[in-house]
């Protein structure tokens, strides 16, 4: 059965990459249930998906389509065993720990619920940055981490409510086109000209979009 194994929150910590400003990079597991809800836009709303959570750098992360971050304790478990460390439910980042669903071959658009009331829209991969790589301080970890693609998901809230550890996950349904969670990542970072093939996910925040488009513009200026 597919499950939420644990709802982790952030622990806020000084960031050394960007001198003062607060890191929540350090998500611990949490034994409450904890609210989920709509953020509002990634600039000038409530930054996390969920209630207590903190997000440091609100420029580039938070938002409708980064509500929430779902990482499969399968893949956290083959890290473990390449890097050679333990790695507990939340040091990815993650607000969901998640067992028994395969995040990276999600599809955009398709619907999880979690729990008796929430439901979650998978919406765009995590992309690495210097914060994770400093968090996890492994020697080239961004490089690392892209060139594996298995990046996690980022979640939108479609319907608010309350999830805890342990909430069975059900996917609802999927679309019919074939874009999951693996090949946009790989699109937006090694891959670019797999680009144009996203453009049937209608689902993709329309920055993924419009980058998309401006790569299938350029190749057929070609």
């Amino acid at each position: 059965m597919a499950k939420v194994l644990t709802v982790n929150l952030a622990h806020p910590r000084p960031n050394p990459d960007k001198g003062l400003l607060l890191t929540g990079i350090d998500k611990r597991p949490t034994a409450e249930p904890v609210e989920v809800r709509a953020p509002g836009p990634k600039q000038g709303g409530l930054g996390s998906g969920l209630v207590g959570d903190v997000l440091g750098d609100t420029d580039n992360h938070g938002g409708e389509s980064q509500a929430v971050y779902a990482y499969a304790r399968e893949d956290l478990d083959d890290w473990a065993r390449t890097l050679g460390r333990d790695l507990s439910n939340g040091q990815f980042g993650e607000n969901l720990t998640t067992s028994g669903v395969d995040v990276t071959g999600a599809l955009i658009g398709e619907r999880w619920q979690i729990g008796d009331e929430v439901v979650l829209e998978v919406a765009v991969p995590r992309i690495p940055c210097r914060t994770f790589a400093g968090w996890l301080a492994e020697h080239q970890w961004i490089k690392t981490f892209t060139k594996a693609a298995i990046p996690g998901a980022y979640l939108r809230v479609q319907t608010p409510g309350k999830v805890r550890a342990g909430d069975r996950l059900t996917v609802l349904d999927r679309p019919e086109h074939d874009v999951t969670i693996g090949l946009v990542f790989r699109a937006l970072t090694l891959e670019p000209e797999l680009l144009p093939q996203l453009l049937v996910a209608d689902a993709l925040p329309e920055e993924t979009k419009e980058r998309a488009r401006r790569r299938t513009g350029f190749q057929l200026d070609d």
